[in-house]
């Protein structure tokens, strides 16, 4: 009797092992196809449509659009690079995967991509993504999935289409076609404070955007966009401010109903809200709107406190 006891015991247990096996393989076919419980999503981003974020996925969704703007990507690879990492991470920057596999895109060390440091790095995993789609013949008039597909080669081909029409709303949103589109709750105690904090959004404008730090007073003509920083511990003050010179400068498009100055601003105040989190902001503001992390949510300002061609920020202050 024991030991038909213990047989059965151990045949249960194999069973088990076999059915946690196979709800992995069908979790990794379905590429987390089932959506996520909204529980700590805290960024929510509409833009013909809603998607919820938390604020992990929000900063690198960012980055993924900023650093396609900053390498004149066309808006298609942008949706086609956030359906690939939606589905190869769930927009995180993981430690490991399948194999080798490592980072938002889960490309592999021993395929090229780079060294696993270099591929943990967001701005260098999605600009290695960018320049492999970049020779993919006729990628653009590929469908969202198949294009990925010629840059990841997954065993998994159809996958990345489920997250098409996520990606297209959070590329609206980050590109600046849409205003006031980035919305997150920051609640507790930030991040960094401070004069690190404005450190830390002046190397993130910079290796997102390439933008440069320099004073908005150095001329008043055409140029490109910059960043200013302003940090005064006695008053408690530590604030950073987006000039918008290049963007504004060019033709606008006619099919667009956001003048490409408005975009370029919004482009950069969704991103400055999108990295709240991490980086200790506590206000963003840019044309006649305004973010709070307390508020969670943007409103209107009146007509005398709206700033023409600038976005700003505010981060904690150091305590």
């Amino acid at each position: 009797m024991r030991v038909r006891t213990r047989a059965a015991a151990t045949g249960f247990v194999v069973l088990v092992l076999i059915a946690a096996i196979g709800m992995i393989v069908v979790l990794r076919q379905a590429g987390e196809g089932l959506r996520l419980p909204l529980a700590g999503r805290a960024c929510t981003v509409q833009a013909d449509g809603e998607v919820t974020l938390d604020s992990q996925q929000m900063a690198n969704a960012a980055t993924i659009a900023a650093i396609g703007v900053q390498r004149e990507m066309p808006e298609r690879a942008v949706v086609v690079a956030l359906a690939t990492a939606y589905q190869e991470s769930g927009l995180r920057n993981l430690t490991g995967g399948d194999r080798d596999s490592v980072g938002l895109f889960q490309q592999r060390p021993s395929q090229g991509w780079g060294t696993p440091t270099q591929i943990r790095d967001p701005r260098y995993a999605a600009g290695k993504f960018y320049a492999a789609l970049k020779k993919v013949r006729g990628w653009e008039d590929m469908r969202v999935t198949d294009a990925a597909q010629k840059v990841q080669r997954s065993a998994f081909p159809e996958a990345y289409e489920k997250w098409a029409d996520e990606s297209q709303v959070l590329t609206r949103a980050l590109l600046g076609h849409a205003t006031t589109a980035v919305t997150c709750a920051v609640g507790g105690d930030p991040v960094m404070r401070g004069a690190a904090a404005i450190a830390a959004l002046a190397e993130g404008l910079t290796l997102d955007w390439g933008l440069t730090e320099r004073s908005p007073v150095e001329d008043s003509g055409p140029g490109s966009d910059y960043f200013a920083t302003e940090v005064d511990r006695e008053v408690g003050l530590a604030s950073l401010t987006v000039g918008i010179r290049a963007a504004a400068a060019r033709s606008t498009d006619a099919t667009q109903t956001i003048p490409e100055g408005e975009r370029a601003g919004w482009r950069y105040a969704h991103w400055l809200v999108s990295h709240a989190k991490e980086h200790g902001v506590k206000r963003v503001a840019f044309d006649g709107r305004e973010w709070t992390a307390k508020r969670g949510t943007w409103k209107r300002l009146p007509d005398s406190e709206r700033s023409s061609g600038q976005v700003q920020a505010e981060v904690h202050a150091d305590v």
